[in-house]
């Protein structure tokens, strides 16, 4: 046996708190436990127990050595989940749930490309703006736009959502483009009301606050029918950055007032905490990381 293995040994043995204990978990004798313990104390040139009849007791020595020791079985178990996903086939179902309008823009395209590269893995998608409890309902997978603190996950930050303010040429054909946000409360807009004081839309530029207050014929909480009206000239619209990559880049909607800003949430990969994440789970993962990586190049480039 290696020093490694002796010093595997003498931790289990202190967690085990006896050498016939020890020795069951470990697959061997007393005798050869209590042989490996004495050789590593030979090594060391130290006593590292007190040895009774009742229980056992550590020197300095072995005060000094355990913390190291239980170090070394908790990296050889690390390394030993590492392998096994490693070896893990990469099939079965990964259930992951997203807000609407994510689902609704981009999930049809990305999750065909995910399931041709994995064609053994089931994707559940369920699309949903309310909060899920990833444990309680069994979710592998999450995208969200806030992170409540919950300890039992683990969040990774995925994008940035910005709302873009944008209109069809044929809307500003008629209606005329605004130039400032003050203009906005001449036109019709199309109002999101998902969230409160919707019917105000704020606006930063060189560390000013704008408010301007809004108003139109359509309200909505759904992101996707506000972008269908937008795009048959029904108003003025704020939509998510990644709802817009195609019409922006085809001219079917213009980005206005693009010197102000407004607001920005950081939106993040969700999953419950766990010492490792099942094979089918971690290449989803990480293929979600990439794609958003991707796509904010793209937009990046588009809107630059």
């Amino acid at each position: 046996m290696s020093e490694m293995d002796d010093l595997a040994a003498f931790a289990v043995l202190l967690e085990a708190g006896s050498f016939t204990r020890a020795a069951e978990r470990l697959g061997c004798s007393k005798g050869q436990l209590s042989k490996r313990i004495r050789l590593l104390e030979e090594g060391f040139g130290v006593s590292l127990l007190h040895r009774t009849t009742r229980r056992l007791t550590l020197t300095a020595a072995g005060a000094a050595l355990l913390p190291e020791a239980q170090a070394l079985v908790a990296q050889a178990s690390r390394a030993r989940q590492a392998l096994a996903r490693l070896r893990e086939e990469v099939a079965g179902t990964v259930r992951i749930t997203v807000p609407v309008s994510l689902g609704e823009t981009f999930f049809d395209a990305l999750l065909l490309d995910f399931t041709q590269r994995y064609p053994d893995v089931r994707v559940e998608l369920d699309l949903h703006n309310g909060y899920r409890d990833l444990v309680a309902e069994g979710f592998d997978l999450a995208i969200r736009s806030g992170v409540q603190g919950d300890e039992r996950l683990v969040a990774r930050p995925l994008f940035a959502m910005q709302e873009l303010t944008c209109a069809s040429p044929a809307y500003l054909e008629q209606y005329g483009e605004p130039l400032t946000p003050a203009d906005l409360a001449n036109h019709r807009c199309l109002l999101n009301t998902h969230y409160s004081g919707y019917e105000e839309w704020l606006y930063h530029r060189q560390h000013r606050l704008e408010r301007v207050k809004v108003s139109g014929a359509l309200a909505s909480n759904h992101y996707s029918l506000l972008k269908k009206a937008a795009l048959v000239g029904a108003g003025v619209a704020r939509l998510p950055s990644y709802m817009l990559h195609a019409e922006l880049a085809d001219g079917r909607l213009r980005w206005l007032l693009r010197d102000y800003q407004t607001r920005s949430t950081p939106v993040f990969l969700v999953h419950p905490y766990q010492a490792g994440l099942p094979r089918r789970t971690q290449v989803l993962a990480d293929y979600l990381l990439a794609w958003f990586e991707r796509s904010r190049v793209a937009l990046a480039a588009l809107t630059a």
